[in-house]
Parts: structure tokens; sequence; C-alpha cells
């Protein structure tokens, strides 16, 4: 080794340790709220930023009894209303996420008061959301304390629901019966539009699918892309970009993405879906209310979603497909529901659209998927 690529390890040896010790002494805020182990990093409390900082680090360990300690508010609610303000009274999203990092934006201060906009940023198996709250806090001799926002969820009042919805059962062939080979066959499912979009980060696959049986499905899409010499450069499927339970004449949309692939790679693209017998029904049924397509800058599709059945949703999935004035689709988009639907109960929810997308955007077309936890009671 010459004596520049000597010294040049020497170097980098040093200043990786001294990375090491920095971090060790002085590690970043959000990373204490992702250790969620006992052991605490906090620092006192002696400022607007230090108290919003450990409190969030808190929530991140899920040390509720010190975190609800350390608030200024807390005589106004008890230690499990302010638990389940953020991991959800009913099982849902917020309840198995965990925390992945924090950020913090000082809005004023004063002697004695300050406001701080605290972005807790949450991980789930479906990907991450967002939780917001602009927090004051206020002093008390040389203690700084957050005075939390508390959102409490909706009491459904005690009443009767009636249902009427279609349900579909299905009986399979037994070990036992004599129907040879026979079964219940597999529904027809047909895709009814895709177009492929060169985007920044790669090849975006999107459009629509059709069950055009008369029994439920339950369905996936498959693309594979193939260049000019006919071999394939990637195979990715939908995953949770479609509403995988189709009802008899429903459509879904779909969006697959190819990562770091250009679409001047791609001669042509093969599209595999798949659809296989399920049981079904039409229940809960979740309406979508006050739906508006807002314009750039910060376009989104808005509305809220409304649960008419008599089952608490655990897990509700909006999909959003948009379409030119030609009436060609031009985009998907989706956002799952952080928090359980109630009964009769509106939540809202915004997907957000991209900019260059929205100046295309004539109409657009919402639908919902739904998981429950059981029913209501």
């Amino acid at each position: 080794m010459s004596r520049i690529g000597r010294l040049l390890a020497i170097v980098i040896t040093a200043a990786t340790v001294a990375l090491i010790v920095v971090g060790t002494i002085w590690p970043v805020p959000s990373a204490v709220a992702m250790a969620g182990s006992g052991a605490t990093l906090l620092r006192p409390s002696s400022s607007p930023q230090a108290a919003v900082e450990n409190l969030a680090a808190e929530i991140g360990q899920q040390a509720w009894e010190k975190a609800y300690s350390s608030l200024a508010n807390k005589s106004e609610f008890t230690e499990l209303e302010f638990a389940r303000d953020l991991t959800g009274t009913y099982p849902s999203l917020r309840t198995y996420a965990t925390l992945d990092s924090f950020d913090l934006r000082p809005l004023h201060a004063s002697a004695d008061e300050a406001q701080v906009q605290l972005k807790l940023r949450w991980s789930t198996v479906v990907g991450a959301f967002l939780d917001t709250r602009t927090l004051r806090v206020v002093r008390t001799g040389d203690r700084w304390g957050v005075l939390w926002p508390i959102v409490k969820e909706p009491r459904v009042p005690p009443q009767v629901i009636p249902v009427n919805y279609l349900r579909w059962d299905v009986i399979y062939r037994g070990p036992e019966d004599d129907w040879g080979s026979q079964d219940v066959e597999a529904p027809h499912v047909r895709i009814v539009d895709m177009h492929p979009v060169d985007r920044s980060a790669g090849v975006v696959i999107m459009g629509e699918l059709l069950n055009e049986d008369v029994v439920p499905a339950f369905v996936t899409v498959k693309a594979t892309l193939l260049a000019k010499n006919g071999s394939a450069i990637a195979t990715e499927d939908s995953f949770d970009k479609i509403s995988h339970i189709l009802l008899p004449k429903q459509v879904t949309p779909f969006l697959i993405r190819f990562q770091n692939v250009a679409l001047s790679e791609v001669d042509s693209v093969h599209m595999e879906p798949s659809a296989s017998l399920i049981a079904a029904s039409a229940d809960p049924v979740i309406e979508i209310e006050d739906q508006h397509f807002n314009p750039a800058p910060g376009a989104a599709l808005s509305g809220k979603l409304v649960n008419q059945s008599g089952q608490v949703v655990s897990v509700a999935h909006v999909l959003g497909t948009f379409y030119d004035k030609s009436g060609q689709l031009v985009w998907v988009a989706d956002q799952y529901v952080d928090r359980a639907l109630l009964p009769q109960t509106p939540v809202s929810f915004a997907m957000s659209i991209p900019a260059d997308i929205a100046s295309k955007v004539s109409s657009e077309r919402a639908i919902t998927t739904a998981y429950s936890s059981g029913r209501f009671q």
C-alpha cells in the first residue's frame, strides 16, 4: 500500500470511530424512539423542544405511563385514553404500528409558552402513515410540559342496524365425493385497460380488471416486461395496489411498479391476470361521501368513508382511478385509513396525486375494500 493509501485509511478509520462516539454520546432524537428499549437517553425537559423530544421518544418506546405523567394537561383525560389516541380503541393499522421516526418544527415561542409541530412517522405492514400534531408547550418553574391535543374516538349509541346484502358460499368437492375430477370452475376475469407509463423512479403499469362472472373472485395481476430480444427484464405483481376481492361485474384498478427500469428498454408487456373462487359477501358496505378532487398544488382526492354496516371495519383501503377528458386512464392512487371505521361514523381520507398528473385529470372514481374484526358489540 502506498503512503497516501495508508494515510487515507487512517483518516477514514479515525473519522468512523469519531462518528460512532458522537452517535453514542449525542444520538439522533428519533433514533431513541426506534430503539424500543427500556433504557432512556432523554435530556431534562428544560426547553420546549426537549420536552417534545422526550415525549416522542417515550411514545416510540410505548412507555405510556412515563409519557402520560409528563403531560401538562393529563387531568383532562386518562392514561388509557391517551394511549388509545395513538394506538386506536379498536384493532386497526395503528394498533400494530411501530414508530419509525419523528420530526419537530418550532412554530413560535415566548418566555412561558411555545408551539411545536410534531410529525410521528409510523410503520405498518402496508407502508407508513404520518400523524401530525400541533402541540402547545408550557413552562412551570424550570420545566416544560406538553399540552396533548387528545382525539377521542366517538361512541356509537346502542342501535339496531338492519342488513340486506348478497352473500356467496362455496362448496368444494370432498375426498369422499364421487365426482371424479369435477369441481367448481374458477371465475372469468379480464383486463379491460392497461397503460405503461415512464416515471422518474421506473416503469409503472396501470389498468383495470373486470370480474365478468356471476360469482366472486380473488384476483391478482402479474406483469412481465420483455426486451426487444424477447428476454424478460423483470416481473412484478400488483400486491396491494388492487382490490383483491371482486364481486360479480365489479371493476378494480391496479398499479404495478418496476424500479430502475426505463420504458425505452421495454419492447412489450406480458400481462397475467388470475382468479380463484372465494366465498364473499357484499357486507360491510362502505359509502364514500363528499368526494372531491383538489387540483394542484397539493393535488389530492379527498372524501369521507361511512361504514353502513353493524361491524367495526379494522382496515379500510381506498383506491382511486383518474381519467383524462377522453376517458383514458392516467393514474391510480390508494390510501389505507389508519383508524378503524365505526358504524355510521364518517372518517376522512385524502390520497395525493403527482402534480404532473393532476393537470390531466378530468374525472375520477373511488372504491373501497375492507377487513372487519367482527360484529360490533
